[in-house]
């Protein structure tokens, strides 16, 4: 067998492409839900999903959770609250409206709806309650996930695209839910709510004992007052316990009808296609109907023919010129020299408007000093003029080819382990950009991105 035919034996399938637009133009997608790890770009993925949608007809409502408030500024809107507001300057007949979650809004709105003026006012006014409705662990997973629900039974859009919260793991986004409401229905509450429930005299003698043992311990625990606080507010949502359950249970159901969809977005880095994996099995065991992965800030190359190999070897092939001798100036390899034969192919740097390679590079972003400065100016410069030679130049310029290729080499490993894994899941790659989007065109052209159906990665053997 020969070497070819062996590579091709072992190279791995092409990922599948994830096609966007039908899924965002079928008028069964009624929820669109972008999960993944924090910092992969979900916000910006789901602003630019749903200005598509809107472009091409839909009435779309985008729900974000994210409290650096990206995505008002890219919109246009001077500021999201918990009310969905219009975005100006769509295209089309669709229309786009946008919300950012406000979690202790939306657990006050619940309380007001589901109880009396007076007992809402006794609960909205306990010590116990503004904590709980402010950063309670899974709080906001959970009111994200009431807010979802209040949004679909409005029937005011025909599609919503879901932003979720940022979090340390893109599975708290399922699990948090669940705790919170295991903790508001739990055995602690209704201990505490035992008083109020059990009639008669003796009942009462009998649980006081047991009751004051517990509250007892419980004081010295917690502190007379917050237990004070706590019994107070429990005594006060006793008719709404049941209901937060419910409601979540109601709204994990909706993510599981066929008119839902998850993007689980990521970048492609380890940690966050680990996480990609976990969720997407995690998907699979709760009959969760998963789309397919976005793949964000994925680097590319206009000259991926040349090896990072090749480029390194020929840089110091002029290096050795520019500091022989015998060379006349040194400023060009000579027409047979190994130097020149490793540049004659066409379009050789990695250059994007006279820029080499640093454009998309993770390393420079946010950074106005360049890493690869250092190997850009190559070894000492012309002692005569004090500036670098063309040779240096080129030099330069063929290391950070070097350095863009070897990070090409690293994405496509990570990537191909995740489709090794999961060859069934489609796949949509979007190029790293060099700046952030802050306007409509700028999340225009990511949905246009988003739709190419190309990958941004080459295909890579199995070696």
């Amino acid at each position: 067998m020969s070497r070819d035919q062996g590579q091709a034996q072992h190279r791995l399938p092409p990922a599948r492409v994830l096609d966007l637009d039908p899924l965002l133009d079928d008028p069964a997608t009624r929820i669109v839900v972008c999960c993944g790890s924090g910092g992969v770009g979900k916000t910006t993925t789901a602003a630019a999903l749903g200005l598509r949608a809107a472009e091409r007809g839909r009435k779309v409502v985008v729900l974000t959770i994210d409290p650096a408030r990206r995505l008002a500024q890219s919109m246009g809107i001077d500021s999201l609250d918990n009310t969905p507001r219009r975005v100006k300057g769509v295209e089309g007949d669709g229309e786009l409206h946008a919300m950012m979650l406000d979690m202790k809004r939306t657990f006050d709105e619940i309380v007001e709806a589901h109880a009396d003026p007076e007992r809402a006012s006794a609960i909205l006014s306990n010590p116990f309650y503004q904590s709980l409705s402010a950063g309670f662990a899974g709080t906001q997973e959970y009111m994200a996930m009431e807010k979802l629900g209040q949004l679909r039974a409005r029937d005011a859009w025909d599609l919503i695209v879901v932003d979720t919260p940022p979090s340390r793991s893109a599975l708290d986004f399922l699990d948090a839910p669940k705790r919170l409401g295991s903790f508001l229905d739990g055995k602690l509450i209704r201990v505490l709510l035992a008083p109020a429930k059990v009639g008669g005299r003796a009942g009462m003698k009998f649980l006081n004992v047991g009751m004051s043992m517990m509250t007892g311990a419980l004081g010295k625990l917690l502190g007379g007052q917050l237990l004070k606080d706590v019994q107070t507010f429990v005594a006060a949502m006793d008719s709404m316990f049941g209901g937060f359950r419910t409601r979540a249970d109601a709204t994990y159901k909706l993510l599981q009808a066929p008119g839902t969809a998850f993007l689980v977005v990521a970048a492609p880095e380890r940690d966050a296609l680990r996480e990609a994996a976990y969720f997407v099995e995690r998907l699979a065991a709760e009959s969760m109907p998963l789309a397919g992965l976005v793949l964000n800030r994925v680097h590319g190359s206009g000259a991926a023919q040349l090896s990072a190999e090749r480029a390194l070897a020929a840089a110091e092939n002029l290096d050795l010129a520019d500091t022989d001798p015998s060379d006349d100036g040194g400023t060009a390899a000579a027409p047979d020299s190994p130097a020149a034969e490793n540049l004659e192919e066409p379009r050789i740097v990695d250059q994007d408007g006279g820029k080499a390679g640093l454009r998309n590079s993770p390393d420079t972003h946010g950074s106005s000093e360049s890493p690869a400065t250092d190997a850009a100016t190559g070894p000492a410069t012309d002692p005569g003029s004090g500036s670098p030679s063309a040779d240096q130049l080129t030099a330069g310029l063929l290391r950070l080819h070097a350095e863009r290729m070897h990070l090409l080499s690293r994405e496509q490993r990570t990537r191909d382990r995740f489709t090794a894994l999961h060859p069934e899941v489609a796949v949509a790659e979007v190029a790293a950009l060099p700046g952030d989007v802050h306007d409509l065109t700028g999340l225009r052209d990511i949905g246009s991105r988003l739709a190419a159906n190309r990958p941004e990665l080459p295909e890579t053997a199995d070696d």
